[in-house]
């Protein structure tokens, strides 16, 4: 069994590399060979750039401290953010009071966009870190409080029955049934809310920042520097790839019992 799942990684792997081989073999191509080239350099270029930025500056500061300064805001406002929607879910998903005060009110902000509190939030906050936060919060909080609503409401109600029976009171069902069961819509909504909150800070960035991959990209605009652009587009979708990956492997440590996340 170890051995199958070692073949499959390996080969998930293989693919995984011929597949991003084949799209810059495609995009040289394309730069080369055709008009392509007059909008966009060619992906040798961009990464090389990208080195340069790593062991030299873009601005003020390399480019793996401007990822790292996108990183932080983005851990501070998806912890912040993701703590409250998942106390908050839970409430609502497993109490009726608590679902009929909170529930209109949430979905109602739920289909608003992080993107379109911008202008609120720079009023309230200013055109420093905190609005930036607060962006952030909200993208991570409507993800994971959606997820763990919809966790708590589909425990299974005969275990809750038979703990019921057993004389457990409503306090050890919540602490030791619905939790539990509510983990892996939980972890689903994280993902989700890890990935909205990183394309948040980008944007935010954007809008007005000193630094950060955001930065980067409207930095490189307003110079009309195409190559700079492009290694911050690269460099976002790297580290949101290696945040991918840490959440995937985060859930499957937390949840082994759970089948649902491979």
């Amino acid at each position: 069994m170890k051995a199958k799942n070692v073949s499959e990684k390996a080969l998930g792997a293989i693919a995984a590399c011929i597949s991003i081989g084949l799209f810059l073999i495609l995009w040289g191509w394309g730069t080369a060979a055709t008009s392509l080239g007059l909008l966009i350099p060619g992906p040798i270029e961009v990464i090389q750039a990208v080195f340069e930025g790593i062991v030299g500056k873009v601005g003020r500061h390399s480019i793996l401290v401007h990822a790292g300064y996108s990183l932080m805001r983005v851990m501070i406002g998806f912890v912040i953010g993701s703590v409250v929607g998942v106390i908050l879910g839970l409430l609502m998903g497993w109490y009726r009071i608590a679902e009929a005060i909170f529930n209109p009110l949430f979905r109602i902000i739920r289909p608003i966009p992080p993107i379109a509190w911008i202008p609120i939030s720079i009023i309230w906050f200013g055109l420093g870190e905190d609005a930036k936060i607060f962006l952030i919060f909200l993208a991570s909080f409507s993800n994971t409080t959606l997820n763990s609503m919809a966790g708590a409401k589909s425990v299974d109600p005969e275990v809750v029955n038979a703990a019921r029976m057993l004389g457990a009171n409503e306090r050890q069902i919540f602490t030791t049934i619905v939790l539990p069961a509510s983990v892996p819509a939980i972890f689903a909504g994280l993902q989700v809310a890890l990935s909205s909150s990183w394309a948040t800070v980008l944007a935010a960035e954007m809008v007005r920042s000193s630094e950060g991959l955001g930065w980067m990209i409207v930095a490189g605009m307003n110079n009309n520097d195409m190559i700079q652009i492009l290694s911050g587009i690269l460099m976002i979708g790297v580290v949101g790839f290696i945040l991918s990956i840490i959440m995937r492997k985060a859930e499957s440590v937390l949840c082994r019992w759970n089948k649902s996340g491979r």
